[in-house]
């Protein structure tokens, strides 16, 4: 039960991250972690974000090289 709950949450934690990596590649606009008070706050929120970038560029490949997709 504890460990369904901890598995739901780290995978909407990633899907958040995610979702804002795909707002950072369309826009360009992206969560501005200088303004974190603690560097170990900031390596967190750094290393939450690039997981999602990494998790996005997946997809995104995934996308280019699937018969599924096509470029419009």
């Amino acid at each position: 039960m504890v460990l369904g709950k901890l598995a739901h949450y780290a995978f909407d934690a990633i899907a958040i991250s995610t979702v804002l990596a795909g707002i950072k590649r369309s826009t360009g606009f992206t969560p501005d972690v200088k303004q974190l008070p603690e560097s170990y706050i900031r390596n967190i929120a750094e290393g939450y974000l690039g997981a999602g970038e990494t998790v996005f560029n997946v997809a995104a490949g995934q996308a280019v090289t699937s018969g599924y997709f096509k470029k419009t």
